[in-house]
């Protein structure tokens, strides 16, 4: 059984027994040709710990995700809309299943992921840390932070390891839909009465930064971050060197406020950044920079928010526990016949 801890996952040279070396080339060899690594397939213990973080952190974002949302349940304006909340909600719950299951062909077990979870073992994305204030809230959620899922997750269908990439692809055409969701109900808002119109503005100036910034993390280059950027470079460099991942958290940021940008401008609403204006020299959009500082504090865990998600999420597993245990009497019942 794997130990779970909350650690960074770093690049430390392996070693092993003789034949090690042997197993460490077949690796990059694969590596070098393309080729998936799949659960049969050695790998460096530093691979493994990297993909177990990686894919345990985003499992754990999506079933903490729910919660924003989900909030809004009992309170949509219609019928319709809350038929296609109901639908994304369950979504992200299946999204967590695929990723707990990925994980599980490492040789880690999902009781002890979630274990780690509810301990504070194990961090899930901090953008969810931020509540749901009104309706709008639901459809900046899906529009912003579903849609820079999108950009982040979309090259991991790629990812060096088999099982996260098929999950992977799964999880993507479904966000995907989430994102056309969250932009059609912003711009029902939009184009609605002023102060629905308001209500649209207000969602997005609240959950712009956190989609902008945590939902990549921090930037790949020290001078632009301090010790921040330093743990964040390193990691991503190590990330990419393995083929886990296939981009920078810095190139990702930047696509995903490419896209954005022209959205708003159809939408008219203005995003919370005056720093943002067409670069014609880059091909891009320039945008301000983000104040990592402020954000530790939200990257932390002692906030109300964040205990209260976790709290819930804690509820929700204890009361779920005699779900569990039929589950389990029924297949050793079955077993036994």
């Amino acid at each position: 059984m794997h130990v779970i801890g909350q650690g960074t996952a770093t690049a430390e040279p392996e070693s092993g027994p003789p034949g090690a070396d042997d197993e460490l080339a077949r690796f990059e060899a694969l590596l070098a040709a393309g080729e998936t690594i799949e659960p049969r397939d050695w790998m460096p213990d530093g691979y493994r710990r990297m993909l177990l973080r990686q894919i345990a952190q985003h499992a754990h974002s999506e079933i903490i995700g729910m919660q924003p949302e989900g909030a809004w349940l009992t309170r949509a304006p219609s019928l319709h809309r809350k038929s296609v909340l109901l639908a994304k909600v369950q979504d992200e719950a299946g999204h967590g299943l695929y990723l707990y299951a990925a994980a599980e062909t490492l040789g880690v077990d999902r009781a002890e992921l979630l274990d780690a979870l509810h301990r504070g073992r194990q961090r899930y994305a901090a953008t969810f840390n931020h509540a749901a204030l009104t309706w709008a809230d639901t459809g900046a959620v899906a529009w912003l932070t579903d849609g820079a899922a999108v950009v982040n997750q979309a090259p991991l269908c790629q990812t060096s390891y088999g099982p996260y990439g098929r999950a992977m692809r799964r999880v993507c055409q479904e966000e995907a839909f989430h994102v056309r969701q969250g932009y059609d109900l912003m711009r029902a808002q939009c184009e609605g009465t002023p102060a629905q119109r308001e209500m649209a503005q207000d969602a997005v100036n609240r959950w712009w930064l956190p989609a902008v910034a945590l939902m990549f993390g921090p930037p790949d280059t020290a001078a632009s971050g301090g010790g921040m950027a330093a743990v964040g470079a390193s990691v991503s460099r190590q990330a990419i060197a393995w083929g886990i991942k296939r981009h920078t958290n810095d190139e990702l940021r930047q696509r995903f406020v490419d896209h954005c940008v022209p959205q708003a401008e159809r939408l008219g609403l203005t995003l919370p950044d005056p720093g943002i204006r067409w670069n014609e020299e880059r091909g891009h959009y320039d945008f301000g920079p983000i104040d990592w500082e402020t954000y530790r504090e939200a990257l932390g865990d002692d906030t109300h928010v964040a205990r209260q998600r976790l709290a819930h999420r804690v509820a929700a597993h204890e009361d779920g526990a005699w779900v569990r245990e039929a589950a389990a009497a029924y297949a050793a019942r079955e077993e036994a016949r």
